[in-house]
């Protein structure tokens, strides 16, 4: 294959992914440790997380128009330049109030990038399903990375030095993205900020009911992705019994797995369907985590961790069905504003995990993620049926 310069922005693009979403998601096999050393419980924890995928969330559409008014490029950038600044922040935290508000500035700043980068992939590629699974490896590699890197640093030096490292992985890839994309003209240069927040064209872009519909199957999907990842490493060490470090490497497993398959999903859904290949990911979600949650042993965890790992890589195949039903005109702050709205309501599954799991056991509150994915896939066997046009 001729290397392009497509090819350069998408790598780059996906490695600033990477960057984003280590500092994210090094905080769950560090959760233990948390808890102990500031006294609290997984609810409170979980409320925290909540806080930082909310202000992750809420930053989706501003991305989108600061995006359209600024340029794509300039946006990436303050989001991998202020994740480094911020993991340093929340390494140096002397207490838990310092630490939740700097997992919000995270959330915030980490937020700015996604909305951005993939405007800025369809600026480039025919493509965009298969250029967003690739860019969707960034965060399955973050995964790989993050939790073995983390669990292993926290248990020999402390959760301080772990949370400090990502930002020695950040840092690099944003001289990376200064030295090698090229500045990127803005959709929209002069157009004031205000006039892309009217309420008016808002719910016009909401109102579309296949976006309505798809922002639907995408908030129940947030939300399971969600408060798996946040609580995955704690349920094999709570419901398992498995060490941290352990904990660690399987919840790596998932992510190596999502690096896989995720390209493939995002082309599969490019050749036969986006709403097939969204129903084949619920279907795989609840049939994987009812294995961890029943089947004992080895082949529970694996067999599982494969199957959740394919099944919670469905935003590969649902992004793109945003991407279908917007014009060009929309497609900045467009998708930033369902990125933002489905998020949000994905930014939940945190709090709500950890609370089923502290007030009912680790069963009952997988047991609500399997319920709501099931939900998803007869929606989609309805809309398809009936071919209600959603």
């Amino acid at each position: 294959m001729n290397w392009q310069y497509k090819h350069t922005v998408l790598t780059l693009c996906t490695l600033a992914f990477f960057a984003t979403m280590v500092a994210r998601l090094a905080i769950s096999p560090l959760v233990p440790a948390l808890t102990d050393d500031f006294g609290i419980g997984n609810t409170v924890i979980g409320i925290a997380m909540t806080g930082m995928w909310l202000t992750y969330a809420l930053m989706q559409f501003p991305s989108g128009v600061l995006a359209d008014r600024f340029g794509e490029r300039s946006i990436v950038l303050v989001s991998v330049g202020g994740a480094t600044v911020v993991t340093l922040l929340l390494a140096a935290s002397p207490f838990y109030a310092l630490f939740v508000l700097s997992m919000i500035a995270l959330g915030a700043v980490a937020g700015l990038h996604y909305s951005a980068a993939t405007t800025l992939l369809d600026r480039v590629y025919e493509n965009i399903g298969f250029a967003i699974g690739v860019h969707a490896i960034g965060s399955s590699a973050a995964g790989l990375v993050a939790p073995i890197a983390a669990a292993w640093i926290s248990v020999r030096y402390g959760w301080r030095p772990a949370m400090a490292g990502t930002a020695a992985i950040a840092a690099p890839i944003f001289l990376l993205f200064v030295l090698r994309v090229r500045p990127t003209a803005p959709h929209r240069p002069s157009q004031p900020l205000r006039d892309r927040v009217q309420l008016e064209a808002l719910t016009g872009i909401l109102g579309k009911p296949e976006i309505a519909f798809t922002v639907v199957i995408a908030s129940v999907g947030a939300f399971a992705w969600q408060g798996t990842a946040s609580f995955l490493p704690t349920f094999f060490v709570e419901h398992r019994g498995q060490s941290a470090t352990t904990a660690g490497i399987v919840f790596s497993m998932y992510f190596v797995i999502q690096s896989i398959v995720k390209p493939g999903i995002g082309a599969m859904s490019d050749r036969f369907g986006r709403d097939v290949t969204t129903f084949g990911c619920m279907i795989t979600s609840v049939a994987g985590l009812s294995l961890l949650v029943a089947v004992p042993g080895i082949v529970g965890v694996t067999v599982g961790v494969v199957l959740i790992a394919n099944g919670l890589s469905w935003a590969v195949a649902v992004e793109p069905r945003f991407m279908d039903n917007m014009t060009e005109s929309e497609r900045g702050a467009g998708f930033g504003l369902v990125r933002t709205t489905y998020l949000a309501a994905g930014s939940l599954g945190s709090a709500s995990v950890g609370f089923f799991a502290e007030t009912f056991g680790w069963a009952v509150s997988f047991g609500v993620l399997m319920s709501l994915l099931s939900l998803i896939a007869v929606a989609l066997v309805i809309n398809w049926a009936f071919d209600l046009g959603y």
